[in-house]
C-alpha cells in the first residue's frame, strides 16, 4: 500500500538534512522497489569493476570497499538531478522521523550551486530570518571552513549543532563587492505555517510560509477569523506565498481546494504506475468568488506553484510578483534491504492546463518586483484644526473614525503586498460598474 512521507528539509539538529537540501518539501511516496526487466550493462560494470580494482591496488592510501561503492552510488544518484540523492540507513532513519513540525537549526532552504551552499528561502520567524539572510545568499564559508569543495551533506552537518550555539556564515549577496558575516543562533525551530490578518476594512490577508500536514486546516481558520474580523464582509484577499518553498503536496492540493469548486488541481506523469496522480477540486469555494491575489516571487517552489499554478489556470486568482523558482519534480523514497534508501526523481507535476512547473516556474499575470517605500515623514501643518479650538465640539463617535481607520501600517513597507490590496479594490471597483451596467 501507497504510504506518504513528510519530507522537511529545514536544516535540523539530529534530523538528517545533509541530502535533499533542495526545495522538495513534497510528501514523497514511499514504495518497494521492483525488479526489472532490462538486461545489465556488462561491458560498462567491467569497466566499473577494473577502476575500482586500480584504486584499491594503486590509490596512494587503502580505501574500505564499502567507502568506496558507497560514494560511488552518492555519484550516481547526484548525476541525475539536484534532488535525488542516496539515502544511507542513519540518514533514511532521520527523514522518516522528520514529521514533527518542529525541527532544530537555522530555518534556511538551500541547496548547492557552483560548490557554495545557495539560500532559497530563510524560513518566517526561524533564526536565519532574524539573523538577516536572504533569498539568493550563497554561503561561502562556514565559522572556518571553506565551502567550495564540500558536498551539501558535508556543509550541512557543519550548521548543525547545539540549539543556543552561535555559527558564523559567510554570504556573498548580489550588489556586494565583498562576502559579509552573519552571526545566526542555533535553535529549535516551531514553524506556524498559516498567519492572517485584516489589511484594511473587508480585506484579508493570510500568508503561508509552508506546506505541513496540517495547513488546509490552519487556513480555513485563518478565513474563518478574517470572515469575523470583518463582519462577513470579506471584498477581497491577498495569499502570500513568497518565499515558500513548499510542502506537502496534499496541504497544496487542500489550499487550492478551498477557493475552486471544481475541476484540476494539479497531476503528475512518470515511467511507473504509482507516479501517475490527479487531484481534482471539491465543489466548495470558502470565499464564494471573492477576489484573490496570490503574491509570489523565486523563493516561491514546489507546493507553492502548484497552488499558484490551480488558481491561474481556473481563473481563480491574479498571480502577482515575479517568477517562481520551478521546482516541479516529484520525488520517492524506495527503501533498499540493508536499511537504507534512494531518494530518486519519478514524476513531475502539472498544472490544470497541462503545464510543467519544472525549470520554467510560474509567471505572474502581473509582475511587480519588489521595491522598499520610503517611509513619508509627516509634517505639523502650521494653521489650527478644529479640534485645536478650545470648547469644540466632541465627535459623536468618539475621538477617531475606528471605522475608516485606514490601511495596515506594514503594508506601506512592502510594495507587493500595497500594489496587491491596490489591485482587488480595482477588481471590486471593474465589478461593481459590471453589475450596475447589467
Amino acid at each position: 500500500m501507497k504510504q506518504f512521507v513528510r519530507y522537511t528539509l529545514i536544516l535540523l539538529i539530529g534530523i538528517f538534512v545533509g541530502f535533499g537540501i533542495t526545495l522538495e518539501r513534497a510528501v514523497l511516496a514511499e514504495r518497494t522497489s521492483t525488479d526489472t526487466d532490462a538486461t545489465l550493462p556488462l561491458v560498462e560494470l567491467q569497466n566499473f569493476a577494473e577502476i575500482l580494482s586500480r584504486i584499491r591496488s594503486d590509490y596512494v592510501e587503502p580505501v574500505k570497499d564499502a567507502t568506496l561503492i558507497e560514494d560511488a552510488i552518492h555519484g550516481m544518484l547526484a548525476g541525475l538531478d539536484p534532488h535525488s540523492a542516496y539515502l544511507n540507513p542513519e540518514a533514511y532513519r532521520e527523514v522518516r522521523v522528520s514529521t514533527e513540525g518542529e525541527f532544530g537549526g537555522l530555518g534556511i532552504e538551500v541547496t548547492l550551486e557552483n560548490g557554495f551552499v545557495k539560500v532559497i528561502t530563510p524560513i518566517d520567524d526561524t533564526p536565519a530570518a532574524k539573523a538577516g539572510v536572504l533569498s539568493g545568499d550563497l554561503i561561502v564559508r562556514i565559522d572556518d571552513t571553506p565551502v567550495k569543495g564540500l558536498s551539501l551533506a558535508d556543509a550541512v552537518k557543519l550548521m548543525r549543532g547545539k540549539p543556543g550555539s552561535d555559527i558564523k556564515l559567510s554570504i556573498v549577496r548580489s550588489g556586494d563587492d565583498s562576502p559579509r558575516e552573519i552571526t545566526v543562533t542555533r535553535a529549535i525551530i516551531k514553524i506556524h505555517s498559516v498567519k492572517n490578518r485584516t489589511l484594511e476594512d473587508g480585506y484579508g490577508y493570510i500568508r503561508i510560509s509552508q506546506f505541513q500536514a496540517n495547513t488546509g486546516e490552519a487556513l480555513r481558520k485563518a478565513i474563518k477569523k478574517l470572515k469575523r474580523a470583518n463582519k462577513d464582509k470579506l471584498k477581497g484577499l491577498v495569499l502570500d506565498l513568497r518565499n515558500n518553498p513548499g510542502g506537502v503536496l496534499n496541504a497544496a492540493v487542500a489550499v487550492s481546494d478551498a477557493f475552486i469548486k471544481s475541476g484540476k488541481i494539479v497531476y503528475t506523469q512518470g515511467r511507473v504506475d504509482d507516479s501517475k496522480l490527479n487531484f481534482n477540486a471539491t465543489p466548495t469555494d470558502l470565499l464564494n468568488n471573492t477576489p484573490m491575489v496570490v503574491l509570489v516571487n523565486g523563493g516561491s517552489a514546489s507546493a507553492s506553484e502548484i497552488v499558484a499554478g490551480a488558481l491561474q489556470d481556473q481563473k481563480r486568482a491574479i498571480i502577482m510578483g515575479t517568477k517562481t523558482f520551478g521546482k516541479g519534480s516529484v520525488q520517492t523514497i524506495l527503501p533498499m534491504k540493508n536499511g537504507s534508501a534512494l531518494k530518486i526523481t519519478t514524476a513531475r507535476y502539472y498544472t490544470p492546463n497541462g503545464r510543467s512547473i519544472q525549470a520554467t516556474g510560474i509567471t505572474p499575470d502581473v509582475i511587480v518586483e519588489p521595491l522598499k517605500l520610503p517611509k513619508i515623514k509627516k509634517k505639523k501643518s502650521p494653521g489650527v484644526r478644529e479640534a485645536d479650538l478650545a470648547k469644540h465640539l466632541e465627535n459623536p463617535n468618539g475621538k477617531g473614525d475606528k471605522k475608516n481607520k485606514g490601511p495596515d501600517k506594514s503594508i506601506h513597507d512592502d510594495y507587493q503586498l500595497q500594489e496587491a490590496l491596490n489591485l482587488l479594490k480595482g477588481v471590486n471597483i471593474v465589478r461593481a460598474q459590471s453589475h450596475h451596467g447589467a
